[in-house]
């Protein structure tokens, strides 16, 4: 059984900084390309930033500069340290991986920046 476990979420001023985590079972944590999405409320889920096996990041344009993504594999877990958040940056944040062509996604920790 696949599961995703996403923690670290709260409310942060503007400037600030959160650090999000990733807690995966039920794969080989190890060969997962694993990605960062936000939701935030009346818009699409949107990619924010991957991380595949070998270590490789791509960021969203909208984060570059501020988010970074990295992963222990040793923990099984994936991270997304968010600095400089802004306002906009509010959404719900949820990771997800593709095991064996079906996708699986966390419950999502919500985040939220205040001006």
């Amino acid at each position: 059984q696949v599961q995703l476990v996403e923690s670290g979420g709260g409310l942060e001023q503007l400037g600030g900084s959160l650090r999000l985590s990733c807690a995966a079972s039920g794969i080989i944590f190890s060969m997962c390309t694993m990605a960062w999405y936000r939701q935030a409320p009346g818009h699409q889920r949107e990619l924010v930033a991957t991380i595949t096996r070998e270590g490789r990041t791509n960021l969203a344009d909208s984060v570059k500069g501020r988010f970074t993504i990295f992963r222990d594999n040793a923990k099984n877990t994936v991270y997304l340290q968010m600095d400089s958040l802004k306002p906009e940056d509010t959404a719900v944040y949820y990771c997800g991986t593709n095991w064996f062509g079906v996708e699986y996604w966390g419950q999502g920790t919500q985040v939220t920046v205040s001006s």
